[in-house]
């Protein structure tokens, strides 16, 4: 994965691209940065809302935090994202999550 310095550079020329806000997102989650992180998969969820790992990661992320109301209103959407395009290994994997609390 691109450096942080690398993503924000790409990020300039397609600022509404999901990947690379994803792997930025994931930079800011390694670097404790929880509210940037939190804001950049919110970022992909407008711009494509069937990006089903932004909500498994944001999930996971706020159980972590011990936000486990929004974690479990985040999941809840997730999986109902990822049951509207079929990707029911995700589905599974954010109801274990859910499971948990």
């Amino acid at each position: 994965m691109p450096s942080k310095d690398k993503i924000l550079d790409m990020l300039q020329s397609e600022p509404n691209d999901p990947f690379l806000l994803y792997s930025l997102a994931m930079e800011e989650l390694k670097q404790g940065q929880l509210p940037a992180a939190c804001e950049a998969f919110d970022r992909i969820t407008t711009i494509d809302p069937d990006y089903v790992a932004a909500y498994h990661q944001k999930g996971q992320a706020l159980l972590q935090d011990g936000q486990n109301e929004e974690a479990l209103r985040v999941l809840q959407i997730g999986i109902a994202r990822a049951n509207a395009v079929g990707n029911d290994h995700a589905a599974a994997e954010m109801q274990g999550l859910i499971e948990l609390l």
